[in-house]
């Protein structure tokens, strides 16, 4: 059984897993318990859209439009059968118990990322916050164990797959191989200066704004994770704050 172990660990190319602390573990522990309460709770808010969708009650998608559901479920004038709105009230009862938990977990992580020094650098990039920069400092491997930005954003997920072939370099789809919890925050985070640029007007000469009169929306904000992703390499390996770079003029 040790041979296949004993003959990898002699191949010059191989490549090992880090090592990680029972600390370590730990605080990646909360990023997945969290995780799955997320995900629970959107089993939950959609079981609830679909049910009230049956009675005329047509609410939109998302976890900020819970409260709605809660109130259309506990008002007297709603049409909803005595049976149905008893079934129910169990699944608000859950729903508000798996926010109360995901606020206390997201307590936890806000108070990680002001006490680890790696994560208050990492919040200086825009569009990474303390649960961002927490889950980088926890989930991501030692930046050595990687050459250059570029690698570091691969192992991510965020790098487009090569269809090269006699000399012709053919760029596909992002290969999404990779740890798909820090590819999945870089996204949003990206989405969210996306947005913030879309809404405000990103600065004239920068590359946001050059991407984003050039490219769909969705392609910007994987390009964006990816940028995201070198920048944060980056400042794992040498140290210091982002400094914003200066518009072309």
């Amino acid at each position: 059984m040790l041979k296949p172990f004993c003959e990898a660990a002699q191949r010059p190319m191989m490549r090992f897993v880090a090592l990680k602390s029972e600390e370590t573990q730990g605080a990646a522990a909360v990023f997945r318990v969290r995780e799955l309460l997320i995900r629970q709770r959107t089993q939950a808010i959609n079981a609830l859209r679909g049910h009230m969708a049956e009675f005329g009650e047509v609410v939109p998608q998302g976890a900020v439009n819970a409260r709605r559901l809660t109130a259309l479920i506990a008002a007297e004038s709603s049409a909803l059968p005595a049976a149905m709105r008893t079934s129910l009230s169990v699944l608000v009862s859950m729903l508000l118990q798996l926010e109360e938990k995901i606020a206390e977990l997201d307590a936890e992580i806000a108070r990680r990322a002001r006490e680890n020094e790696t994560a208050r650098r990492l919040m200086t990039i825009p569009g990474i916050g303390p649960l961002i920069a927490t889950a980088l400092a926890t989930l991501a491997p030692p930046p050595e164990m990687f050459r250059r930005g570029r690698d570091f954003a691969a192992w991510v997920g965020l790098t487009p797959r090569q269809h090269s072939t006699g000399g012709k370099q053919r760029l596909g789809a992002t290969t999404r191989m990779g740890e798909r919890s820090l590819r999945r925050l870089l996204i949003i985070g990206a989405n969210s200066i996306v947005g913030w640029g879309r809404r405000k007007g990103a600065t004239a000469g920068t590359w946001l704004a050059s991407m984003t009169a050039r490219k769909p929306p969705m392609l910007v904000r994987v390009a964006l994770a990816n940028k995201m992703a070198r920048i944060v390499w980056a400042l794992m390996t040498k140290g210091g704050v982002y400094r914003a770079p200066a518009a072309a003029v």
